[in-house]
């Protein structure tokens, strides 16, 4: 009998049994499924106070828009662009 080669042999089962142990162990804590959290995606809702001050601040820019200059480059209509 070769006793190195038997030696040998116990070793890669040892080894194999060990893999086999780690992989029932990892089962034994139950299995748990991942979780998909997903962004939400589409429109975002307001509360209605983030919507007042939306309003006031919108209030407060178009009222400075229309307060400044007039535009550079006045609209000028074509004939093209009339018909």
């Amino acid at each position: 009998m070769d006793l190195k080669k038997t030696i040998a042999q116990l070793y890669e089962e040892k080894n194999r049994l060990d893999k086999v142990i780690a992989s029932l162990e990892q089962l034994e804590g139950g299995f748990t499924p991942l979780t998909v959290v997903s962004q939400r995606r589409g429109r975002k809702f307001m509360s209605p106070q983030e919507r007042q001050q939306v309003s006031e601040r919108m209030r407060k820019y178009w009222a400075e828009r229309k307060a400044g200059q007039p535009h550079e480059h006045p609209l000028v209509l074509t004939a093209a662009s009339a018909a």
